[in-house]
């Protein structure tokens, strides 16, 4: 360590024993609340839970350096207790506008109860605790408090390092790997501190064996380590009341990290809380929106604040999906599987619900960042970490859709200030046009294929680019934008529904979650031809293959909020008594629906966590998305917002998953109550302040009027436009309609030698430049004829396909029905 110089090493006992402790786990992931300050220059959050302190994250919210912190109380004789384990617990925060938490934890006997409220340094990257310990006259001179902290320092449990120094003349600890240090001190000092290896030789082991602290390790080197301090007894207060502030200071480098912590405890607590809330009232909540809200605005408030607070503070416009770590409980070093990560298609839903609140400079900063994140192709990573390094490797059409909707918004409401969006949506836009239809995962991140809800969000951002281009003096562009949208839209039934299904003893025809990609087609795996969909989480030993038909989700509803399609629509309709028959479930909070039928992302039927199986629980945003259905078909949505409500913690925090069996207590699983999952889930929260903003407005947030306009009409009639059938390497077809023109595609300039009368005569077409979006050249065949064949060349590299393409030309639906 670069600045040990600073720091007087207390030896104490040594070294402790055991090394390198128990295998590093995370803590839950159903969080009570996320919070930081409100100011950027305090560069931490941190989640709390069970009535404690879990993670906290430094410099970046993906960068966890905390597994979790607690205090123990003993009376030196007769109990030693902890506060998640042994204590009942009372969250609220400290005040409506601020995210700042206050714990109660009482002694179920009434002895003692400990108040805590938790803050961050509003100008310092300092987590702040202010403790008060009430207790019986006769008890609370002989009770003894000790702070307890899990350092996972560089997002990891192993390979910690601690030691106890001198900090300023005080006892403290201090612990560090790679360039991040963590130092914690009390006001009152620590008397005694001790650094162990988790479940071998740390504090909790050494209370809990006689009640008493016994052990004063000086380090614990390079493991899963855990340090203790006892809070100075004699010096924090008489009376009948104890209190004292405890401070977690994380910096680069130990000095940074020790002055950031005594410089936290040199500022009266009082002094930090007042620069703390008035930092939090400056965020001004949207308490219009509180209109619609059933609970008086409580989760409109917390949601807004969440949404804010899953924003970096060093890659501005940055939004994560949630500061957790789902089934955190069995998650290793080697497998965080936290949602700390930015998925583009959870962050545009964040920036859209923020404009929805009015915040637009907020919105343009989530869309600068995404400009800036951009991949050479015009698409996004799968997730990624703040920097824009790639997490996970899969390509989903919506991260790529979703971002040019939300251009086009903020284009619009003329939120754009300075910044020239339209490089970016063209590039965007592109990659689209590249690859769609078929995308490589759907927003369920798990199979490949033609999918409702992608394909509804591919169509409107295609149509979103359309209308910038013509703004743009790119009237060409705009004009095969459209056509290529169209394209897509005269097909969606063809691709996504099913006309033979199974899930309803009345209804044949419905929209399935999604069909796979045919033989010799992109992400086309060795079952295609048969329309098998492949399901990964599925428990051991059970099905796992299925036919499309089988599998449904409420994913095509988006095909009404964007505008695709009506409310009314017969198959819409229909899909919908489809899904309630199956993916409903009736909770005591109200209705909710499950993702897909099969799923098997969610808590086991034996209450025990995902493992990478499991079985899919009800997702809350589903409830709202079903309310902003409701809303477009001109229904009542105010039950469905109670619902929603009804879903979050005491916190006003909403899960991914709630728990939709008979309650299972010694499991902690009550129905409608929080699984194992993600709390909060940020795109939750998000789609919440978006149903308030269309309950205001009486009409969908969502809904993009130049997509309603060209496929359901003014009128209320849908206006069929497709004219063209589209080829590329990467989709060839077999087929198209007479009248139909062949467009062909691709991203190098080509050319088309092309025949429809069996080569007796040849015409070439060359292809034409649309920039980004890449090259075209439409082959019109002549009336009557029956099959079309080509060969592409590329000029500039003097390349040919290498063999010929044959189409047949089939009668047009109108001439079989005459």
């Amino acid at each position: 360590m670069s600045d040990q110089r600073f720091y007087r090493w207390l030896e104490q006992q040594g070294e402790a024993f055991g090394c390198p402790g128990m295998e590093p786990r995370w803590t839950s992931s159903v969080k009570d609340a996320v919070c930081t300050a409100y100011g950027a220059s305090s560069r931490v959050w941190f989640t709390c839970s069970q009535g404690i302190l879990n993670e906290i994250y430094h410099p970046t919210i993906d960068l966890a350096q905390v597994r979790d912190m607690e205090f123990l109380v003993s009376d030196g004789e007769s109990f030693a207790h902890e506060e998640k384990r042994d204590m009942e617990s009372k969250f609220e925060y400290i005040h409506p506008e601020a995210l700042g938490v206050r714990y109660v934890n009482r002694d179920p006997e009434g002895r003692y109860a400990l108040t805590k409220e938790i803050i961050c340094d509003p100008h310092h990257s300092v987590v702040v605790i202010r403790v008060r310990l009430e207790g019986r006259e006769d008890l609370l001179p002989r009770l003894r408090i000790y702070a307890f902290l899990a350092p996972h320092l560089d997002c990891g449990g192993a390979g910690n390092i601690a030691r106890v120094v001198d900090l300023a003349g005080r006892k403290a600890v201090l612990a560090w790997k790679n360039q991040w240090s963590l130092a914690m001190a009390a006001s009152c000092g620590f008397s005694r501190v001790s650094c162990g290896f988790v479940d071998v030789s740390d504090g909790w082991q050494d209370l809990m064996q006689n009640f008493r602290m016994d052990w004063e390790f000086g380090s614990a080197t390079n493991g899963n380590v855990a340090v203790m301090g006892e809070i100075g007894c004699a010096e924090y207060g008489t009376g009948d009341a104890r209190e004292f502030t405890v401070a977690i200071g994380i910096g680069e480098g130990s000095h940074t990290a020790g002055q950031k912590t005594m410089g936290s405890l040199a500022t009266p607590y009082a002094e930090l809380r007042k620069r703390f809330i008035e930092q939090w009232q400056r965020a001004a909540n949207p308490e219009w929106l509180a209109a619609k809200a059933r609970d008086g605005g409580k989760l409109m408030r917390a949601g807004h604040n969440v949404l804010l607070a899953h924003e970096d503070k060093t890659y501005s416009g940055a939004f994560v999906a949630s500061a957790s770590i789902p089934w955190g409980q069995t998650k290793g070093d080697d497998d965080l599987g936290g949602y700390h990560l930015v998925w583009t298609r959870d962050m545009v839903q964040t920036a859209t619900a923020l404009l929805a609140c009015g915040r637009t400079e907020t919105a343009r900063r989530a869309l600068v960042y995404l400009a800036c994140t951009q991949l050479p192709d015009g698409g996004f990573a799968q997730n990624f970490w703040i920097d824009g390094t790639p997490y996970w490797g899969g390509k989903q059409l919506d991260e790529v859709a979703l971002p040019i909707i939300l251009a086009w918004r903020l284009w619009k409401a003329n939120g754009l200030g300075e910044l020239e969006i339209f490089p970016f949506v063209e590039r965007a836009v592109g990659a689209l046009v590249r690859n769609a239809p078929i995308t490589h995962q759907e927003r369920w991140e798990e199979n490949a294929g033609y999918s409702p809800s992608t394909l509804a969000a591919v169509i409107s951002a295609v149509i979103c680019a359309a209308d910038m281009a013509r703004a743009h003096d790119a009237a060409e562009m705009g004009q095969f934008l459209e056509e290529f949208a169209d394209w897509i839209e005269g097909h969606l039934e063809d691709w996504t529904a099913t006309n033979d299904g199974v899930l309803h003893p009345e209804i044949k025809r419905y929209y399935v979650r999604i069909r796979p990609p045919e033989c010799g087609e992109a992400y086309a795996h060795d079952s295609c031809g048969r329309e098998l969909i492949r399901l990964s989480n599925r428990p051991p030993g059970t099905r796992y293959e299925f036919e499309a038909r089988e599998i449904v989700d409420g994913g095509f509803l988006e095909l009404v909020r964007y505008g695709v399609r009506q409310a009314d629509d017969p198959l819409i309709v229909d899909t919908l008594k489809v899904v309630d028959a199956v993916l409903k479930c009736d909770l005591p909070q109200g209705p909710g629906w499950l993702r897909y039928n099969w799923d098997g992302y969610g808590q086991r039927a034996d209450g025990l966590g995902y493992e990478g199986w499991g079985q899919g629980r009800v997702w809350p945003l589903l409830t709202g998305e079903r309310a902003h259905y409701e809303l477009a078909a001109g229904n009542g949505v105010i039950p469905l917002i109670e619902t929603y409500e009804k879903f979050a913690t005491s916190g006003q925090m909403l899960p991914e998953q709630v728990w939709d069996e008979a309650d299972m207590p010694e499991r902690s699983m009550r129905q409608g109550q929080p699984a194992g999952s993600a709390v909060p889930l940020v795109w939750a929260h998000a789609e919440y302040l978006k149903l308030l903003r269309s309950a205001v407005d009486g009409k969908v947030f969502d809904h993009i009027d130049p997509v309603y306009e060209r496929y359901c009409g003014s009128d209320g009639k849908k206006k069929p436009r497709y004219n063209v059938e589209i080829y590329s390497r990467r989709r060839p077809i077999g087929s198209i309609e007479s009248g139909k023109i062949l467009r062909i595609l691709d991203e190098s300039p080509f050319e088309a030698t092309w025949t429809d009368d069996g080569w007796q005569t040849t015409r070439t077409a060359k292809s034409r430049t649309l920039g980004s979006v890449g090259f075209s050249a439409d082959i019109a065949p002549a009336v009557g004829s029956r099959e079309v064949e080509f060969a592409l060349r590329w000029p500039e590299k003097d390349a040919w396909l290498g063999y010929n393409v044959k189409v047949k030309v089939d009668a047009a639906k109108d001439e079989l029905n005459a």
